[in-house]
């Protein structure tokens, strides 16, 4: 196994751009680290790094290498989770974080087939609409919606939805019908936002002659619980910004309305994401590997049954 700690000791060097960072990720003295780059580079004949007092950025070779080396240990972590399921029962306790709709709709449901199939692993499922710090938090996955951060964290997409812009019948019969972002911001629109302590994303990013603008509207009502702001706008209060998955129903009943039509928002990815370890612990793998999949064939299937359109 030695090979394969060099090559984890490599591949976590060049994604964290450091000799220290690495080994104390992988717990390793900077020394042990250092070495076995080193040793590497001899066996292989080539420099993989080019090393300075205040940079290390890997060369043409480092860059080759790292696609190679990653394919590597992707399947012997594959291997060695299938040996795992066949020689014992897996056991122990998962902590998930979800958003709160998309937890209730995709991911929630899943999980007492999931229990009837792994009876001896528990789940600890937190619906949130905040962005969760994993590592921190003591999390082993969560599944999130919008685009990710820069991190360290391995990320398996689930699936692109499709947002829309919706108010309710009322509302556009009280204010108007904005067919633009423009529209929304040059008229008294009012607009619910989701915002929670800590949160960024004060902006509705929307598609405008085949390019993406940001648009900052004025808060009508803020919450940070989205299906709040799906009552909200249920009840006349204004326009939200929300995924065709999460509304379609709504839509088909016509209780909500699309709006700004000529300026849809952005697609909006769902992942499940969680932290890079040198060994993944089987149960967080047979988990992933059941809800990602279940969750793409609940999408898939009600993909085709909308009226609306594509989830």
């Amino acid at each position: 196994m030695a090979y394969v700690e060099t090559l984890l000791t490599f591949v976590r060097v060049y994604e964290l751009g450091s000799m220290s960072a690495a080994a104390r990720d992988l717990r390793v003295s900077a020394a042990v680290s250092s070495s076995r780059i080193s040793d590497l580079e001899k066996s292989l004949g080539v420099r993989l790094f080019n090393r300075t007092t205040r940079s290390l950025k890997p060369t043409e070779h480092g860059e080759l290498f790292y696609k190679g080396a990653i394919k590597i240990l992707d399947t012997i972590r594959e291997v060695e989770g299938n040996i795992a399921e066949i020689t014992s029962q897996p056991r122990g306790t998962l902590f998930i974080s979800a958003p709160l709709a998309l937890g209730k709709k995709l991911v929630a449901p899943q999980v007492p087939e999931f229990k009837r199939l792994y009876p001896d692993i528990n789940v600890r499922l937190r619906l949130s609409d905040r962005k969760v710090d994993i590592a921190n938090e003591g999390l082993d996955a969560a599944f999130m919606l919008g685009a990710l951060p820069d991190s360290d964290m391995r990320v398996r997409g689930i699936h692109d939805f499709n947002r829309v812009l919706v108010a309710s019948p009322d509302y556009v019969a009280s204010h108007g019908m904005p067919r633009t972002g423009d529209d929304i911001l040059s008229s008294p629109h009012k607009c619910l936002l989701l915002r929670y302590p800590g949160a960024t994303e004060y902006f509705w990013n929307l598609q405008v002659d085949g390019e993406v603008r940001a648009y900052h509207p004025e808060s009508s009502l803020e919450s940070d619980d989205g299906d709040v702001l799906t009552g909200w706008a249920l009840a006349g209060c204004g326009i939200i910004n929300k995924t065709v998955f999460e509304i379609a129903g709504h839509l088909a009943a016509g209780t909500l309305v699309p709006v700004a039509a000529d300026t849809p928002p952005t697609l909006q990815p769902f992942s499940c994401v969680y932290p890079h370890k040198k060994l993944q612990d089987p149960k967080v793998k047979l988990f992933m590997d059941f809800i990602v999949r279940r969750c793409r064939e609940t999408i898939e299937s009600q993909s085709t049954s909308t009226s609306f359109g594509k989830i």
